[in-house]
C-alpha cells in the first residue's frame, strides 16, 4: 500500500519503519523543515522496547540510553514508599530505557530516511477521500500541494489537524491546573545511577532519572520534571499557553515549592538552579474519541490519545500503536477491516490509560501517603500496608499493558 504519515515524531517514525518492514511504500510528512533534538527525557517501557528491538534498534538504545533498574516512589521528604524493579530486573523480556526524547527522534528520523521518503516543511492540514483514495492537503513554504495515497495516518500530535476532522468542536486541550517544568542537569549520580524516582504528591511532585552514562568528571546528565498545581481543576479550564517543546522555564517559579527538598541522596534545588535547560509545559490531555478512523485515514499516538505523562505511557503507547497498525494491515487484506481491527485493539486500552491518569494513575499512592503522614514516617507499615501499595501499583501496570516474561 501507499501510506502517508502526517508527523515525524517518535510514533510516526516508528510506524514508518514498521510499515516499510512489511512491504508498504511510506511517505512521512513533517511540518518542521529541519527537525532538531528538542525536549528532554522520556522513558520507554519494555513492551515498547520490544517493538524497537524488532526493528533492529536495540543496540542503538543501549548506546544512547540508560537501562532503568527500578522506579522508586517516595514522599516529599525523600523517604522511599515502594521500589518497583523495571526491565530485565523486573522479569520483563526487554530493558526499560531512560533516554533523551529529541535524540531518540533524530535516530528514528535517520533510520526512516534511509528506508522511506521523509520530507520536512510539509504540514498536512486536511485529508479528504477521493475515489477510494485519501488525498492529503499540504501546506509548504512554496504554497499548497496535494498527495494521494491508500491511507493517511495522523501522527501529528496533540494539536492534530487530522483529529479535528473527527472532533471539529473539541476546542483546546483540557487542563487541570498543573504546570510541569522539565529540565536536564549535569550532577553526581544518585542511588545506583539507573533509578527513576517519583517524589512528593499531586500538588508538588518531582520526577528524576538519568538519561546518559557518567562522563569523565563523574557527572551524569539527570532529567527531572517538577509538577506544581497552579489552579484547582474546574470544567472548561484551559492551559494558559499552547503545549509545545519550546517555552523556557524559570527556577524562581519552582524554588518556593521545591527549595527545601534536599534528601540524603538528592539535592532537588541544586538540580533546578544548575539546569542547562528548562522547559515549561502544561499538563494537558483530551477526552477519548469514540473512533479514530474516518474514511481512508486513522490516528496514532498523541493525535489519537493525548494523556497526562504518568506511568511513562506517552511515547510507549505511540510505539505500540505503530506496531498494532502494521500488524493489522498485514493480517487483513481489506483496509476497512484492518483499520477496525487496529482501533479495536488499541483504542479501549488507551482510553483506560487516559482515565486512569486523570485519577493520578501510579501517583495516587503518593497522595495517600502524604495525607496519612505529611511529616514523614518512621516505618511505612505503621501508616499503610505495603502489600496494598504493591497491589495498587501492579493493577495499574496490568491495565496499561505491562507483561513480564515469567
Amino acid at each position: 500500500m501507499q501510506i502517508i504519515i502526517s508527523g515525524g515524531g517518535i510514533g510516526g517514525l516508528t510506524a514508518a519503519l514498521a510499515l516499510q518492514a512489511r512491504g508498504h511504500e511510506v511517505t512521512v510528512l513533517e511540518a518542521v523543515r529541519e527537525p532538531r533534538p528538542l525536549g528532554v527525557g522520556i522513558n520507554l517501557l519494555p513492551h515498547a522496547v520490544a517493538v524497537l528491538d524488532g526493528l533492529g534498534l536495540l543496540p542503538a538504545l543501549h548506546e544512547m540510553a540508560v537501562e532503568t533498574s527500578a522506579l522508586v516512589f517516595a514522599n516529599r521528604h525523600g523517604q522511599p514508599i515502594y521500589r518497583d524493579p523495571r526491565g530485565l530486573a523486573g522479569g520483563y523480556s526487554h530493558p526499560q530505557f531512560s533516554i533523551h526524547r529529541g535524540e531518540l527522534q533524530m535516530r528514528l528520523w535517520a533510520e526512516a530516511s534511509a528506508k522511506v521518503t521523509v520530507l520536512g516543511g510539509q504540514r498536512v492540514v486536511n485529508v479528504r477521500d477521493d475515489g477510494g483514495r485519501a488525498v492529503a492537503e499540504i501546506e509548504t513554504a512554496d504554497g499548497p500541494r496535494e498527495l494521494a495515497a491508500d491511507l493517511v495516518v495522523g501522527a501529528d500530535g496533540i494539536h492534530s489537524a487530522l483529529r479535528r476532522r473527527l472532533a471539529p468542536d473539541e476546542g483546546p486541550p483540557r487542563w487541570r491546573g498543573v504546570m510541569m517544568w522539565r529540565g536536564t542537569t549535569w550532577a553526581p549520580p544518585f542511588l545506583d545511577g539507573r533509578t527513576m524516582v517519583q517524589a512528593g504528591h499531586s500538588r508538588a511532585k518531582f520526577v528524576v532519572y538519568p538519561i546518559g552514562a557518567p562522563r569523565a568528571d563523574g557527572l551524569q546528565l539527570i532529567n527531572w520534571v517538577a509538577d506544581r498545581r497552579l489552579r484547582e481543576p474546574e470544567p472548561g479550564l484551559t492551559a494558559p499557553d499552547r503545549a509545545d517543546w519550546s517555552r523556557p522555564g524559570r527556577p524562581e517559579d519552582l524554588l518556593p515549592t521545591f527549595g527545601r527538598w534536599r534528601f540524603d541522596w538528592l539535592d532537588v534545588p541544586g538540580l533546578i538552579t544548575r539546569a542547562e535547560q528548562m522547559l515549561e509545559w502544561p499538563m494537558v490531555d483530551r477526552d477519548p474519541l469514540p473512533r479514530w478512523r474516518l474514511g481512508r485515514s486513522t490516528l496514532l499516538g498523541d493525535s489519537a490519545h493525548p494523556m497526562y505523562p504518568i506511568g511513562s505511557n506517552g511515547a510507549t503507547q505511540a510505539i505500540m500503536d505503530a506496531q498494532a497498525l502494521a500488524e493489522a494491515l498485514g493480517a487483513h487484506a481489506d483496509l476497512d477491516t484492518a483499520l477496525a481491527a487496529y482501533e479495536d485493539e488499541r483504542r479501549p486500552m488507551c482510553a483506560r490509560i487516559v482515565e486512569m491518569n486523570r485519577q493520578e494513575g501510579l501517583d495516587a499512592i503518593l497522595d495517600r501517603v502524604e495525607a496519612l503522614a505529611p511529616d514523614g514516617f518512621a516505618d511505612l507499615a505503621d501508616i499503610i500496608d505495603p502489600a496494598e501499595v504493591a497491589a495498587e501499583i501492579n493493577a495499574y501496570k496490568a491495565a496499561a499493558g505491562h507483561r513480564t516474561a515469567r
